[in-house]
Parts: C-alpha cells; sequence; structure tokens
C-alpha cells in the first residue's frame, strides 16, 4: 500500500464561523457585560447619587436618589475609572476570543459597551438634573459634569480597539492609558464593599503601585524589537508620571469648596498642584522606575527562555540530521 503524494497535503486555514450573527451575538453580549463590569464598583456600593452642594433641598445620605453614575464634582476621577475601566475590559475579552470577524465583533462589543454606559448617563443626568436648584452655578456645574462623562465614554471606546487591536504596540499603549484608572477601579470595589471609613490606610499607599506593575508588564509583553515599540515605553512610563498627578490635582482642586465658582482661582491652583505633583517631590519617579524595572526584568526572564528553548531544539535537529 503506498502512501499518498505529500503535494497532496495542504493546510487549510481556520474558516469563519458560518453564522455572522454569533460573532455578532458574542460582541455584543461582550461589551454588555464589561460595561456592566465597569460600573460594578459603584453598583455594589448601593448607587445612590452623592451628596450636592447645589441641590434644590436638604436630602439625608440614604435618601438620594439612586444614579447609576457618581455624579459629583468630588467623584470625577472615579467616573473616569469607571468608564474607561468598562472598554479596556470589553477590548481584553475580545482579545483573549480572537473571533474570526473582528471588526464586526469589535463594533457590536462597543455597541453593547455604550448601551450600557450611555443609559447609566442619561438616567444620572436626569436625576441630577431634576434635583439640583437653579442658576448659574447649577448650570455651569451640570454642563462640566456632562463634558467629562462625554470624554469619559470617548476614552472607553478608544480603550476598547486600542487593546483588541492586533499591534501588541497600541495594546500596550492602551493599557498605560487605563493603568492609573484601574488602580482607582480597584480601589472602588473595596470603597463599595466597606465604605469609605472601613477601607484600610494601607490600600490607597499600596494602590498606587498598581499602575507601575500594570505598565511595567504591557511592556514587557509588547518588547522593544522596533522604533514604533520604543515609542510606546517612552510614551508609557510618560504617562505613568503624567496620569496620576493629573487625577491628584482635579481631585484636590474640585474638592475644595472654597474655590467654588472661582474658575480663574482653580486653574491656577490646578496648575501649581499639576506643577508640585509632576516635580521630584511628587513622588512620581519611584513609581516610573519600578514599572521600567518589571519591563527590564520581563524581557530578561523572555530572553533566558528562549535560549533555553533553542539549545532543547537544535540538538534533536542535529539528531535528525545525522540519521538521514
Amino acid at each position: 500500500m503506498s502512501l499518498p503524494d505529500q503535494a497532496t497535503y495542504q493546510v487549510v486555514p481556520d474558516q469563519p464561523s458560518r453564522s455572522p450573527g454569533r460573532d455578532a451575538a458574542r460582541g455584543l453580549l461582550i461589551g454588555i457585560l464589561a460595561g456592566l463590569l465597569g460600573l460594578g464598583p459603584w453598583l455594589v456600593s448601593g448607587a445612590r447619587l452623592p451628596l450636592q452642594n447645589l441641590w434644590g433641598s436638604e436630602v439625608p445620605p440614604d435618601q438620594m436618589p439612586v444614579s447609576l453614575l457618581p455624579l459629583s464634582q468630588y467623584e470625577l476621577t472615579t467616573i473616569v475609572s469607571l468608564l474607561t475601566v468598562g472598554g479596556a475590559a470589553a477590548g481584553l475579552a475580545l482579545r483573549l476570543w480572537s473571533p474570526a470577524r473582528r471588526r464586526l465583533a469589535a463594533w457590536c462589543a462597543a455597541a453593547g459597551l455604550l448601551a450600557v454606559q450611555f443609559t447609566a448617563t442619561v438616567q444620572s443626568f436626569t436625576v441630577l438634573d431634576g434635583g439640583l436648584a437653579g442658576g448659574t452655578m447649577a448650570g455651569l456645574y451640570f454642563a462640566g459634569l456632562l463634558a467629562g462623562a462625554i470624554a469619559s465614554l470617548a476614552a472607553a471606546a478608544v480603550a476598547l480597539f486600542l487593546l483588541f487591536s492586533r499591534s501588541r504596540a497600541l495594546a500596550a499603549l492602551g493599557v498605560g492609558l487605563v493603568a492609573a484608572p484601574f488602580a482607582s477601579w480597584a480601589v472602588e470595589w473595596m470603597v463599595g464593599f466597606m465604605g469609605h471609613t472601613g477601607v484600610p490606610v494601607a490600600v490607597p499607599s499600596a494602590a498606587r503601585w498598581i499602575p507601575a506593575i500594570v505598565v511595567g508588564c504591557a511592556l514587557a509583553w509588547c518588547g522593544l524589537r522596533s522604533a514604533g515599540r520604543a515609542v510606546v515605553w517612552l510614551v508609557n512610563l510618560a504617562l505613568l508620571w503624567l496620569v496620576p498627578a493629573v487625577f491628584i490635582s482635579v481631585n484636590y482642586v474640585l474638592g475644595t469648596r472654597v474655590l467654588a465658582g472661582d474658575l480663574a482661582e482653580m486653574l491656577l491652583m490646578s496648575r501649581q498642584i499639576l506643577a508640585a505633583t509632576l516635580g521630584p517631590d511628587g513622588g512620581a519617579l519611584p513609581t516610573v522606575l519600578l514599572a521600567l524595572a518589571v519591563a527590564l526584568a520581563g524581557q530578561g526572564v523572555g530572553a533566558v527562555a528562549a535560549r533555553r528553548r533553542d539549545r532543547q531544539t537544535l540538538p534533536d535537529a542535529g539528531r535528525y540530521d545525522a540519521g538521514h
């Protein structure tokens, strides 16, 4: 019995599923679940609208209406974290799934994510608008929060598409963009279950290192094989230096009720706080160095593992050639 000719063997590529609707449905489901996951820390806390300085009537905290976003000048960075982490989760889930119809799945996931986040935004601002006292300050407050929410929705979509990109460099860049919001989001889970007063003091101190570890792992996975990836390393390290400083500045300035309404003074203080946070006394250098150390260590481990694989395969190839 003769064997078939070797030329008759062909490699048949994986065929996409016959039903585009299946990929679309899975993408939509991923987007919906990712959006809910992003909002999770706030939902488990009870999702009561934070107390408002411009509320029309005096209401106890436990009787404030339900709001799917924590609309408050004191919670602006929390809003950013809840929305952007949802987008990042959708992009990561798509990347792990690796669907055959990538574009279809990505846009359906984006639609599912937007459906959840847009619904939460509309519901929250409807509640806020119904309870705020009238006046110019209330209008500026509402418009400012709305602008921040819209920017966060856009950032969530960017995070989704970056993390789902075929390019490792773009995916690593997406990780760098959401590293600081992810740390804030992780702390919010503890706040949601334990309350602000129940969170141990050490938690915020430990959380400041989370972005550095996340960025370092992403850079180690990205590698340094090209000039483009080297640029991603520089950009991610710069983001690690800049984004937490912006978060600190925004929280400090918007949390200062003395400056409420004085936009010029608020801008001046924000520049001063940002400059101090970005300076040598701001504490950013240790986190950047930690991220760089993690990235270089990951590169070293990967290089050693690759050499071991090469040493294991070369002797086998030599024995094969000698036998033939």
